[in-house]
């Protein structure tokens, strides 16, 4: 689950003090030019957001989130960030962390995902109300397909080697 979620939100995750500077470069200047906006969140903002804040935007939120962001990446281990956000991050309509979205959508332990599995999970992170982890359709299956891809390339190049140390 740990390399599905780096693959999927955060491929930077090990290399960052909680901000991913480029990706946020470039979101602010998709918004300039009037595009299609992505996020720019990293797995450390996240955490911070679901675990101290409320959802939804606003320049306010950010600031706190922002702040946030810097204490637990100077209290926590990437390890111990890693484990909060796995645990709180909402995998479905009332469903909040892997274990509980792995119970629900696949009937077994988060320790027993297979790479399909996790990646299906990771794939719906970013709008759980809206994707279905089991039997995905379009958009969500496609995702999920892609983040299983990558897994390969985030054990192959170590990008999730900072929760392991």
């Amino acid at each position: 689950m740990v390399s599905a979620v780096i693959a999927a939100e955060d491929s930077k995750f090990c290399e960052h003090d909680g901000f991913d500077v480029e990706a946020i470069e470039d979101a602010l200047e998709e918004r300039a030019r009037g595009e299609r906006q992505r996020g720019a969140s990293t797995i450390s903002q996240q955490t911070a957001k679901n675990v101290f804040l409320w959802q939804g935007g606003g320049w306010v939120r950010k600031g706190f989130e922002a702040y946030f962001t810097f204490l637990i990446e100077n209290l926590w281990t990437k390890r111990r960030i890693m484990e909060v956000y796995l645990n709180v991050a909402e995998t479905g309509q009332g469903t909040y962390g892997v274990a509980a979205g792995s119970e629900r959508y696949f009937g077994h332990s988060a320790a027993r995902l297979s790479a399909d599995e996790a990646s299906r999970i990771a794939a719906v992170l970013p709008s759980p109300k809206t994707r279905e982890a089991v039997n995905p359709s379009g958009f969500t299956a496609r995702y999920g397909n892609t983040i299983e891809a990558r897994i390969g390339v985030v054990r192959r190049d170590a990008l999730d080697a900072c929760v392991y140390d």
